[in-house]
């Protein structure tokens, strides 16, 4: 009983200024991704450029991440947060007033790097034990109702004026900025270790290989990049099916649709909550294993209703396998390698994965694949890829 009482409580003050902050930060980043792909739609850009703008966005992690995890641990967290909206505001602004989208999307990749790391790492610093999967619980719904509205609204928005869609994104990292102030200035992790880039090169690198070499580790990291290269890819994989299937040419369906999946992870982040413990993580696998199948499911649909209902399920099954993974890892590197090195080690192999498998989408599309053939392919490849990790996990426990 006194072990509960002595846990700082989870809806303090700084606990909502970060979900605020994180859930404008997302909107905004939403609406923007729409906005830019409506811009290309209206200029006659390429299918395969649009997969292209993602992994701009995505190579900034990848390069970054060697260092943006030390920076969030050797620096206070809100303060990391507060940096990178700024860099994305400003990577907004630029598109804004006529710059290269894919150098402006560039930039508020890189300001994603930034506040990667310290969105997820404060957490533990805000609450522990338990709580922690519940205060995961409330980023993931909190950054997913931001993608509901930010996507749809963004969609709707250009639709109108892309323009002024633009500007709105820009307006919302502005906001997202000011609130991160109301962030408490907490103490940074690690103090005193200097910023020799070779050193926190060498560091980042000790600090992967000490993750991947934990098999607890290894098993979320593995998990979670699989998930989120899966759902980037899903995400332009529903903006190139809609106009094929369904025969709609107009920006705000995809983004209704991509809204659906949003609703259907708030719902499994709450579920995860309440029923995973970091004890009980492995219950999250058989949903990664109905999230591939649903998706071959839903590319064979030719009708608008039934979409909304599966990509619903599809989100429900993705909210629950996503967040005990989060929460294991996060508990893991607070109490090895810093919370910040290990959110960092997890988007280079989240980033790693998702630019492989945008790549891997541009290229099909390039060529001529159906997008329907897609989605059954890339449906199934996925549940059996979970499966396998599963199988692999069990095989190794009873080792």
């Amino acid at each position: 009983m006194p072990e509960n009482i002595s846990q700082p409580p989870l809806m303090s003050r700084g606990m909502k200024a970060v979900l605020l902050s994180q859930f404008l930060s997302a909107f905004a980043d939403n609406a923007l991704l729409f906005a830019i792909l409506a811009q290309f739609k209206s200029s006659l850009y390429p299918e395969w450029s649009q997969p292209v703008l993602q992994m701009v966005f995505v190579l900034a992690f990848i390069l970054l991440a060697p260092f943006v995890g030390q920076f969030a641990d050797r620096t206070p967290k809100g303060r990391v947060m507060l940096s990178g909206n700024l860099l994305k505001f400003v990577g907004a602004f630029l598109i804004c007033v006529g710059s290269d989208p894919f150098l402006g999307y560039a930039l508020v990749g890189i300001g994603a790097a930034v506040y990667s790391p310290a969105k997820y790492g404060i957490l533990g610093e805000l609450t522990d034990g338990e709580r922690l999967v519940k205060a995961n619980g409330l980023m993931e719904a909190s950054t997913i109702a931001a993608i509901l509205l930010g996507s749809v609204i963004g969609g709707l928005l250009s639709d109108w004026s892309i323009v002024f869609a633009l500007g709105v994104c820009a307006a919302m990292y502005a906001l997202a900025v000011f609130v991160n102030f109301g962030i408490p200035k907490l103490s940074a992790a690690q103090i005193g270790r200097g910023w020799n880039i070779k050193k926190m090169f060498i560091q980042f690198l000790e600090a992967t290989r000490t993750l991947w070499a934990d098999k607890e580790s290894r098993f979320s990291l593995v998990g979670t990049s699989m998930f989120w290269g899966a759902g980037v890819t899903l995400r332009f994989l529903l903006v190139q099916w809609v106009p094929i299937a369904l025969g709609m040419t107009d920006n705000t369906t995809p983004t209704v649709l991509n809204a659906m999946v949003a609703i259907g992870i708030v719902v499994g982040a709450g579920l995860a909550a309440k029923f995973v413990t970091l004890k009980t993580v492995r219950r999250c696998m058989p949903a990664g294993i109905l999230i591939g199948l649903g998706v071959v499911y839903f590319s064979l649909q030719t009708s608008i209703i039934p979409s909304y209902l599966i990509l619903i399920i599809i989100g429900v099954f993705g909210g629950f396998f996503v967040v005990p993974l989060n929460a294991l890892l996060q508990d893991k590197g607070k109490h090895s390698v810093g919370a910040g090195n290990a959110i960092a080690v997890q988007n280079l192999g989240e980033n790693t994965a998702m630019l492989l498998m945008l790549g891997l989408f541009s290229l099909v599309t390039s060529i001529g694949i159906s997008v329907v053939a897609i989605g059954i392919g890339f449906g199934a490849i996925f549940a059996l890829a979970i499966g396998g990790l599963w199988l692999w996990d069990c095989t190794r426990k009873r080792s």
